[in-house]
């Protein structure tokens, strides 16, 4: 059973229904209680950095989250903001990150408008450290992204996903039993279906 952290901000909907078509239980809960017993955490995200911030501590939970993520190893997926709340800070705002992975959030910036923001659409990865959530999968996976700003890791041994829009970013990290992706893949078919599905056997 995985447990959809819900915050208040997210695709909390899109993500069971995946999680559903491919078999996988999961139920979106904001209780304490019911989060205290999770087996597996998916902690999704849409919005601003400080205001997802804000809704984790002010709902009581940030501790709890602290305690299954790094204490009891309860693996963790955050997706898209879900993912940039896990790193130390954003550029998007001034509150403390989770601090999870040693990771800083960062605003794409193109002279010139070259590209433009959010970098919206399809987009390919590649591995840049083998990992389970894309082990077995073809070498190029193709995923949906919509985000303004990327991770950079500290350590590239926490980077297993790379993207190149503009410049090349992490677009997956991970330590221990955390994972983080920037994209969406409750967007993204049969792609994201086989990443989920990974995450579940862990």
């Amino acid at each position: 059973m995985i447990t959809i952290v819900n915050y208040g901000l997210g695709n909390l909907g899109s993500i069971y229904s995946m999680l559903r078509r491919i078999s996988v239980k999961s139920v979106i809960s904001s209780d304490v209680e019911q989060i205290k017993d999770a087996e597996k955490l998916i902690l999704p995200g849409v919005g601003h950095f400080d205001k997802g911030m804000t809704e984790l501590q002010e709902s009581g939970l940030k501790e709890i989250l602290n305690n299954k993520v790094l204490n009891e190893k309860v693996p963790v997926l955050g997706i898209c903001l879900g993912m940039q709340l896990m790193t130390l800070s954003s550029e998007e705002g001034t509150k403390p990150g989770l601090g999870w992975i040693d990771a800083v959030t960062k605003k794409f910036r193109f002279e010139n408008n070259v590209y433009k923001i959010p970098h919206m659409g399809w987009n390919t990865v590649s591995v840049s450290n083998k990992n389970i959530l894309t082990e077995g999968s073809s070498d190029e996976q193709r995923f949906y992204f919509v985000h303004s700003y990327y991770v950079e890791a500290s350590n590239p041994g926490n980077s297993i996903l790379k993207t190149r829009y503009g410049i090349e970013f992490d677009s997956g990290i991970m330590k221990d039993n955390i994972y983080g992706i920037q994209f969406h893949p409750e967007k993204s078919h049969k792609f994201g279906m086989n990443l989920l599905k990974k995450f579940s056997e862990i």
